[in-house]
């Protein structure tokens, strides 16, 4: 499915994420500065995370508290090596049934789940963003 979007629509699409895809577990792919954890954030937020909510770039990853959810926010945008995820313990998120956003995943796609779902962002020459999740 393909989404064009400005940031004023994100709650609606953060939703539609939420009622949409198959899989706890989305991979969040994009060039720097696009929107990944932006979009992340409204995500949580639709999912009920009051708390303050941020990239964690140098703690690798951030867990929310919803009333219904438990949420794992990865950036791991500085790892080098898929033993540095395994080393933090990324199978026991991954397969704990909760909510796992990961940003920058291609350095451990040998551990993904089948079951994920991709977001591929994008800026538009206009300020849109367009998203297409698989």
């Amino acid at each position: 499915m393909e989404i064009v979007f400005s940031l004023p629509e994100i709650e609606l699409v953060a939703q539609q994420i939420i009622e949409q895809v198959p899989a706890k577990i989305i991979l969040f792919n994009g060039e720097m500065g696009v929107g990944k954890t932006t979009l992340i954030k409204e995500i949580s937020k639709q999912l009920g995370v009051q708390d303050a909510t941020s990239s964690p770039t140098f703690s690798l990853v951030n867990e929310y508290q919803a009333a219904q959810h438990t949420i794992y926010h990865f950036d791991l945008y500085r790892i080098k090596k898929e033993t540095e995820a395994l080393d933090m313990g990324i199978d026991d998120y991954l397969y704990s049934g909760n909510w796992c956003f990961i940003e920058w995943a291609t350095i451990i796609s040998n551990l993904i789940p089948e079951n994920h779902t991709v977001i591929n962002l994008s800026l538009l020459n206009d300020g849109k963003r367009l998203l297409h999740y698989r």
